[in-house]
């Protein structure tokens, strides 16, 4: 008599449904708020062009310079594209270490270390960057030699290390403290100190949970720096848009245009490439793993021998 337990098909492969069909009525809904939702946007498209046609803002006129004549790129865009990379990218190198270190140093046993290093956190991320690059700005001019042709990049970046370096210290402290306890035990079980720790074994893990949120920190660089020629005098991107609007026109809305399609660009190149680096992480830690060879699995398979150095089984006599 057999005592074996009979599966079913259906049970072995039951799928897990995480939300019902939409059926003929649910799909009539949705198509039907689909189109609502299209005509909306439609309206409001028509609505922004028939008021741009009727300001005299979409003539050829305004926006042929950025077609047909490169004195535009050479003297007013690409200058001022030039200088807004410049500035994101020297606030983004200082700003990322700087950041982990006052992470890392809010973690810290030692309570000086990390009181010291949550009211910097705490102090620079109640202030607006505005204040930060203004304040740095009348520094520069008061104590130090910097001339004031240099000056407004010297406050833009200060001002952006000062607040994204406090906000990206947060990021990597919650990153760390999301892993599991079980990777500082493993760590502390090897004998590891709490350097090497969080060297070897906390930050390598966490910078996958993190990165999304680094790379949006990373996008709110690039747009601040729109702040700089605003207040500043600093020749960016957005600054540029007032002597190319004087000089070409009175074009005020394709300058804008031009600005803001030129911002989209580099900030999508950010995140493209902050996307493609965390599937690569991800890949690698899924298939990082030890090797283990054939003799190795022969003798996992057959725990009751043995074999010597040249492979050949070793049985006890009988």
């Amino acid at each position: 008599m057999r005592t074996g337990r009979k599966e079913t098909g259906a049970a072995k492969s039951a799928p897990t449904v995480l939300y019902d069909v939409p059926g003929p009525r649910a799909r009539r809904r949705n198509l039907l708020w689909t189109l609502l939702f299209l005509a909306a946007l439609a309206a409001v498209a028509w609505w922004v062009i028939t008021g741009l046609a009727a300001k005299d803002q979409l003539a050829w006129s305004k926006w042929a310079p950025f077609f047909t004549d490169a004195r535009v790129w050479e003297t007013y865009v690409l200058p001022a594209l030039r200088n807004t990379v410049v500035a994101a990218a020297l606030s983004m190198v200082i700003a990322l270490p700087l950041g982990a270190l006052l992470g890392v140093s809010r973690l810290s046993d030692h309570r000086a270390v990390r009181g010291t290093a949550g009211t910097v956190v705490e102090f620079f991320r109640a202030i607006p960057v505005l204040i930060l690059m203004l304040f740095a700005n009348a520094a520069y001019s008061e104590f130090t030699d910097v001339s004031p042709d240099t000056r407004p990049l010297y406050a833009v970046v200060t001002g952006l290390v000062l607040y994204n370096a406090s906000v990206l210290a947060e990021v990597v402290r919650a990153g760390i403290l999301s892993l599991p306890a079980g990777q500082t035990d493993a760590a502390r079980a090897l004998g590891m100190r709490k350097g090497q720790t969080m060297t070897y074994v906390l930050l390598p893990q966490s910078v996958t949970a993190m990165l999304p949120a680094l790379v949006s920190q990373l996008v709110v660089v690039v747009k601040d720096t729109a702040l700089g020629g605003a207040m500043l005098g600093f020749s960016e991107l957005l600054a540029s848009v007032r002597p190319m609007s004087a000089n070409y026109g009175a074009n005020t809305i394709a300058c804008f245009t031009v600005v803001a399609v030129i911002f989209v660009i580099l900030n999508f190149a950010l995140t493209t490439f902050a996307s493609r680096l965390e599937g690569r992480l991800r890949r690698g830690r899924r298939t990082t793993g030890a090797v283990v060879g054939a003799t190795a699995v022969e003798d996992l398979a057959a725990p009751g021998e043995h074999r010597d150095r040249h492979g050949s089984p070793d049985r006890p006599d009988t």
